[in-house]
């Protein structure tokens, strides 16, 4: 496998863990949002049952991508706990979104 390959892929993946992560982080603030307030506050818990199975499903992607991108790149121990933490904590998806984002632009300049 010739380097430009390598390359290509590394950035593939690094796109692909990133639009994970924001979906991951968009569904979790949709259950605790709208799903939540809706079944605590309005009594209708359809939302819950709705919501609830997409963001299991997308935190299920999240941990698959997580793995094959860890894997892939040269990562440093504080940068592969923030990405084993970000789907846990409120809001984490976004800010390892931007940690994403900043990695894939340094391989642009590399």
């Amino acid at each position: 496998m010739d380097l430009a390959t390598t390359y290509q892929e590394d950035r593939a993946q690094l796109r692909k863990m990133r639009y994970i992560s924001l979906f991951e982080g968009c569904t979790l603030l949709l259950l605790l949002g709208i799903a939540m307030p809706l079944k605590h506050l309005g009594g209708y818990p359809g939302m819950v049952s709705l919501i609830g199975p997409i963001h299991g499903l997308a935190f299920l992607l999240y941990c698959r991508m997580l793995v094959q991108t860890l894997s892939v790149g040269n990562w440093t121990r504080a940068e592969r706990l923030r990405m084993v933490l970000a789907p846990i904590i409120p809001f984490g998806a976004f800010l390892n979104e931007r940690l994403l984002a900043r990695r894939l632009a340094s391989l642009a300049q590399e």
